[in-house]
């Protein structure tokens, strides 16, 4: 498992609270991306069907063998914050990221010496220019940037659509923040599956946001025509017809961070989700890349 070294004081201070404390980088550089200790599980909490508890989605993964999680919620999930960490804990599973921003999650964050990854939507505002819509978004995020940079927690910005989640403005906004507010724990957090429309680039909008990745979350992938009309935005890997490609650009990137894969159908067992998504990467992997 690609674990960073925990400091001998933060491991005697874990011992002496009773709580496991993780880095604020938690995994070390890959040396096989598409190996199962370097995937991240991400869209397995709302969109399971059977809705399963903390202590129940901690032992899917147990089974899986995915010891990475990303975590989704809704607002029914926010009593369960506190069950999830512990969960995980429990089932030496990491907690790699949180979504969005919710109040109740800071006291957690602070008792239990985690540092998830804050992963985030960035906004599309109005500007005269680039360079004003830009420093615009940038002003609108510092709130979040200002406590997770105070919380020892990395923040990604995701791209969801629209102009906050194309490649070019992630990577200008990331910048603007690191450059001008000294934020260096931002990142951004790239989905394929909001990406159909930047296949045609790929490899010019991965090398323009690799510096600044924390993860990388793949899926199989149609057409974009095919998507922009409804049809088959998410599909397991290996059974799209343009994740072979771009899979092999990310390898080929140099690119050695976090991997994620995901569950994000409501009408399906996250569980079956996630191991169709294992078993389409590893025909990938060993068919060649």
């Amino acid at each position: 498992m690609n674990i960073k070294r925990i400091p001998l004081a933060a491991m005697l201070l874990s011992f002496c609270l009773g709580t496991q404390v993780a880095p604020a980088e938690d995994l070390a550089p890959a040396s096989d991306i598409f190996a199962k200790d370097n995937l991240v599980a991400w869209c397995i909490v709302p969109f399971d069907v059977k809705q399963r508890s903390p202590a129940e989605r901690a032992e899917m993964l147990v089974r899986l063998g995915i010891k990475h999680v990303a975590y989704d919620w809704r607002e029914n999930h926010v009593p369960e914050f506190e069950q999830e960490i512990l969960e995980y804990k429990k089932h030496d599973l990491n907690y790699f990221a949180f979504w969005s921003w919710h109040d109740a999650m800071q006291p957690l964050i602070e008792k239990h010496g985690i540092h998830p990854q804050i992963w985030t939507i960035g906004p599309s505002p109005a500007g005269d220019d680039q360079d004003a819509r830009v420093a615009a978004a940038a002003a609108a995020l510092l709130p979040l940037v200002t406590k997770t940079k105070s919380l020892g927690c990395k923040l990604g910005l995701y791209n969801h659509g629209g102009w906050s989640g194309e490649p070019a403005n992630l990577t200008a906004v990331c910048e603007s923040l690191k450059t001008q507010h000294q934020a260096n724990h931002v990142g951004i957090v790239y989905n394929l599956h909001h990406g159909h429309d930047h296949m045609q680039g790929f490899a010019a909008n991965l090398a323009m946001m690799k510096p600044h990745l924390l993860c990388l979350n793949v899926n199989g992938m149609d057409d974009a025509a095919t998507v922009a009309a409804g049809k088959n935005k998410i599909l397991s890997l290996g059974s799209g017809k343009h994740e072979r490609g771009l899979l092999k650009l990310i390898k080929a990137s140099g690119y050695n961070g976090p991997i994620g894969i995901l569950d994000h159908r409501p009408e399906m067992d996250a569980e079956e989700s996630l191991k169709q998504n294992l078993d389409g990467l590893n025909k990938l992997v060993q068919e060649g890349l």
